[in-house]
């Protein structure tokens, strides 16, 4: 199972890579094994305001539909498009191509604070 170490991570398998205050969020390679083959996902809208959380996203795959939540408040600036067409990025590169959104968090540090670190999530699994 691949955990990066300079990612963080929601208890619902959700990674976060930080840049500034703008955090882009996929689902981990974890949560995308679990899932099976990805058929369709839908993107958050740009410019929605989210909170930790709050259902942000739908997953379909050949076994289950799942929800997506927001690991942190914020507001929704950028949406990966690519997904429409081909969401079995989600599958092949989870924590690249196959990233659902990006959040802007502005000057609120404690979303980004109250996120697993890959060891903590390593644990999570494990359990």
């Amino acid at each position: 199972m691949n955990i990066p170490e300079d990612l963080r991570y929601s208890s619902d398998h959700e990674w976060v890579r930080r840049s500034g205050s703008r955090l882009t969020i996929g689902i981990t390679d974890y949560a995308q094994d679990a899932l099976g083959d990805v058929v369709y996902l839908e993107v958050p809208s740009s410019g929605a305001a989210v909170s930790a959380g709050e259902r942000i996203s739908e997953v379909e795959s050949t076994k289950s539909v799942s929800d997506i939540f927001a690991p942190v408040d914020g507001s929704v600036v950028e949406v990966n498009e690519n997904l429409g067409s081909n969401p079995e990025l989600v599958n092949q590169d989870p924590y690249g191509a196959g990233w659902i959104c990006v959040i802007d968090i502005g000057s609120d540090e404690s979303g980004w604070d109250a996120l697993l670190d890959a060891d903590a999530y390593r644990a999570l699994i494990v359990e």
